[in-house]
């Protein structure tokens, strides 16, 4: 038998059955999910009613992630599946669904910084402070970098990660449907709460 999205097998809300009168219809099929797992980049096309297709993403190791308060996009590899409010089973087969939290590569958005800002983060407690070379840049360029530290704050435990190269981000978009895993960067109280739920695993 075919998966169908069709509810009127269910009981009625008092509890009575429900008649059947029609067999399953094309317009209700439903599919088995992509269960989309971190690998070499393996996507198929699927034929959709009115012509149209989905992309059904079975293996991805990388996607855009954006870094919200600063505004930067990268693309980066995914490494790891670390927490999925839904179903721990998706944490264990690293399994890359929308709301998954996931460990990403954290140097494309650490050299950014470096750069945008002219100063050293993620540095660990232990190792010495780097020489700045502040002599190699132009007047303007080095007005234009202080102007941008003046409003700049990091959090202390976005520095702690890009310390260790990983960054923890959510999954946004639908690997099953759109081919892609995209998402967003966690910070403030939204890391705080992922953090505190992988916690108490």
């Amino acid at each position: 038998m075919g998966i169908s999205r069709e509810g009127r097998h269910k009981r009625r809300e008092t509890g009575g059955r429900r008649e059947k009168y029609r067999k399953k219809r094309k317009f209700e099929l439903g599919r088995p999910p992509a269960m989309t797992k971190i690998g070499e980049k393996r996507v198929h096309e699927v034929r959709c009613r009115g012509g149209n297709l989905k992309f059904r993403a079975l293996r991805l190791d990388a996607g855009n992630f954006s870094w919200g308060t600063e505004v930067c996009t990268r693309k980066v590899r995914v490494l790891d599946v670390t927490y999925n409010a839904s179903n721990n089973e998706l944490v264990r087969t690293k399994t890359l669904v929308k709301g998954a939290i996931v460990l990403v590569d954290a140097h494309p958005f650490k050299s950014w910084y470096e750069a945008h800002y002219g100063t050293k983060i993620g540095l660990k407690k232990s190792a010495p402070p780097a020489a700045t070379d502040e002599g190699k840049k132009s007047s303007s360029v080095q007005k234009k970098i202080a102007k941008r530290n003046a409003g700049r704050t990091l959090e202390g435990s976005i520095d702690h990660q890009m310390a260790s190269g990983r960054l923890l981000a959510k999954v946004t978009s639908r690997p099953g449907q759109s081919g892609r895993c995209d998402g967003i960067i966690l910070e403030g109280p939204e890391l705080a709460f992922y953090q505190k739920m992988m916690a108490r695993k």
